[in-house]
């Protein structure tokens, strides 16, 4: 005869999972409200002037500040619980967050975070630090931003700044797409040399060549028309 507790027993361990899960989920949504504020702000780079962009990124800097503290809560429950056990639950509004935090840093804020002042974007390590979360963990099972997911906000990043060359035209800064052109070439370059396993990973990094043909036809049409400024080719 089977002994009806170990299905109890059973029973219990899942609903500790589910109270784990469920404790999570509610950081977790925070997290994403509070990062559909933050993208919200930095959308407003695309019909901002260049020059007039210090009062978005300070408000974009107190929204990623906000999140920050999120990332904070959340750690602190998922540190007493395996990383990969509840990894999905989090794993895209972390991405989302440090996605948020490069495009901030390559438009000029979070200046304080970079390793230098003419740093176009935060390390892997420089947004560890930054968040207040360990980097890349190998041999402890705690929560960490993992290579993963950093190279995956960087991807959407690229992706980001595509539509800013676009919308910096229409803006009449002609300087901006040659910047963003220059960045995104370069960057692309980087994520050739790495040799990626995930295939989520290495197909969205596939897609960066079409974010750069896309600024390089920007580039290329203002350059038929004139309109390229002639310090442009080194901003």
């Amino acid at each position: 005869m089977i002994d009806h507790q170990i299905f109890e027993d059973l029973q219990s361990k899942i609903d500790e999972e589910t109270a784990v899960r469920d404790e999570l989920h509610d950081i977790v949504q925070t997290l994403a409200r509070k990062g559909r504020s933050t993208q919200a702000i930095l959308s407003r780079a695309h019909s901002t002037p260049a020059g007039q962009l210090n009062p978005v990124l300070g408000d974009v800097t107190k929204a990623i500040f906000a999140q920050r503290d999120e990332v904070s809560r959340l750690r602190d429950v998922a540190d007493k619980h395996p990383f990969y056990k509840y990894n999905g639950v989090w794993t895209r509004e972390l991405q989302n967050l440090v996605s948020s935090i490069e495009l901030c840093a390559w438009l000029g804020g979070l200046g304080e975070y970079k390793s230098s002042p003419s740093a176009s974007f935060l390390t892997i390590e420089e947004v560890g630090k930054f968040l207040g979360v360990p980097v890349n963990l190998k041999e402890e099972d705690a929560f960490h931003l993992t290579i993963e997911e950093y190279l995956l906000a960087l991807i959407a990043m690229v992706e980001e700044l595509s539509r800013l060359a676009v919308n910096s035209v229409t803006l009449g800064d002609y300087t901006r797409p040659m910047q963003i052109s220059n960045f995104i070439k370069e960057l692309f370059a980087g994520f050739q040399l790495l040799n990626l396993k995930n295939d989520i990973l290495r197909k969205k990094s596939d897609g960066i060549k079409y974010s750069v043909k896309k600024v390089e036809d920007v580039v290329y049409d203002l350059s038929l028309r004139n309109l390229i400024p002639k310090d442009g080719a080194t901003a």
